[in-house]
């Protein structure tokens, strides 16, 4: 039987069932046994089936995962989406109603350089960075915090960060929220100006 050749592949230490297990083993060897299968049909029969015919569940349904390039389930307002040229205008031409922000660590930034005129505020280590009072903002980072009615566009090393940044600046009030997905590499791909601290 199938259950004798389980116990016998488990450890010695699992060899007992558990009472968990117990009910699950028993309809097993119901199941398996001649008394409830008949052999010419290949159907199931008895109080077995009656039970299992009556109470058996719907299979559930499969969830698609969710990756760093779909759009989260709960967002009402997507954000606005850039690529390379649409940047380099917005910083050819600046403008003082739109923020661009760098959401990698500083050391990052120290290696690499970033897009001119992009403030850094580092979601990993900062995540509640548009959370709190625009004093304590100041202070942490040396800058006024945006107003909310500027616009942000926020960018990383390859766009999954720069994503959850835009998601808390949304959460934390800020309407005008755009995204740079190619981000610092394609952005130094493409030769675009690089600026260092």
């Amino acid at each position: 039987m199938a259950s004798r050749r389980l116990l016998t592949l488990l450890p010695r230490a699992a060899a007992l069932p558990s009472p968990a297990t117990r009910p699950i083993i028993a309809t097993t060897r119901l199941i398996n046994s001649r008394q409830y299968h008949d052999s010419q049909t290949q159907t199931l029969q008895g109080p077995l089936y009656k039970h299992l015919t009556t109470t058996s569940k719907p299979s559930p349904t499969l969830q698609k995962r969710a990756y760093s390039s779909d759009p989260p389930a709960d967002d009402n307002h997507p954000s606005k989406i850039y690529d390379f040229s649409s940047l380099q205008k917005l910083i050819s031409n600046p403008s003082p109603k739109v923020t661009i922000i760098d959401s990698r660590e500083p050391g990052e930034l120290q290696q690499t350089g970033h897009i001119p005129s992009a403030i850094n505020i580092p979601v990993t280590t900062s995540p509640d960075s548009f959370f709190i009072s625009p004093e304590e903002f100041e202070d942490r980072f040396g800058f006024p915090r945006p107003a909310k009615d500027q616009e942000l566009i926020f960018y990383c090393k390859a766009g999954v960060r720069s994503r959850a940044a835009a998601q808390l600046a949304k959460q934390a009030g800020w309407e005008k929220v755009g995204e740079y997905p190619g981000s610092w590499l394609d952005w130094f791909e493409k030769g675009g100006a690089v600026e260092r601290s």
